[in-house]
């Protein structure tokens, strides 16, 4: 059986990128994919994860996963001490996120592969991230799984100015995508429904 870090790193995982295959898991855990294999067979076993076997399949949260996730969360924040730093930063990451979004729309905007339209918001996302890496060092500085956040979206951003522009919103790895994670852990976390 997978020890219980992993499985609760893998249950997390889904939390925020929904219905994912082993390597995606693998991937945002930073776990070897036996390993994130192991964990959902586990959880599976368990009843809080189920494997859809369709041909756009993969391992999401049951009802039950969800709870669980929930009292696992709330008792990580309570047991680090971290309620208020965290929601002090999520009041930064809400006072950036409707930039990020315009930056999206602009990029979107800007294609098809415009060069120089390109490099304008490519140079407005590397100013967004510099004012984005402090909530997103705070937020490791209070629960260190946070910590996956911040070199996820300056790799991602670094590949899209490199000319890798799926990598600002079209690819699994993109910041968006990052971004986009970073908020649904956050909602998870502090217990704010989405809608």
């Amino acid at each position: 059986m997978a020890s219980p870090e992993p499985t609760a790193a893998v249950l997390s995982a889904l939390r925020y990128t929904g219905s994912a295959s082993v390597r995606t898991v693998a991937a945002v855990t930073g776990l070897d994919p036996g390993e994130a294999e192991s964990a959902l067979i586990d959880l599976a076993v368990a009843g809080l994860v189920l494997r859809d076997p369709g041909p756009f399949g993969g391992w999401a949260q049951t009802p039950d996963g969800r709870g669980a996730d929930d009292r696992a969360r709330s008792a990580e924040l309570d047991a680090a001490g971290a309620r208020a730093a965290v929601t002090a930063a999520y009041g930064r990451f809400l006072d950036l996120n409707p930039e990020l979004l315009d930056l999206c729309s602009a990029w979107q905007l800007s294609r098809p592969g415009d060069p120089a339209a390109d490099a304008r918001v490519l140079d407005l996302f590397a100013g967004f991230d510099r004012r984005a890496a402090p909530v997103c060092d705070a937020l490791a500085a209070a629960l260190p799984r946070f910590g996956r956040y911040r070199p996820g979206l300056a790799r991602a951003l670094e590949l899209a100015r490199a000319g890798r522009t799926e990598y600002v919103a079209d690819d699994p790895a993109s910041y968006h995508t990052y971004w986009f994670q970073l908020h649904e852990d956050l909602l998870a976390t502090l217990g704010i429904p989405r809608w």
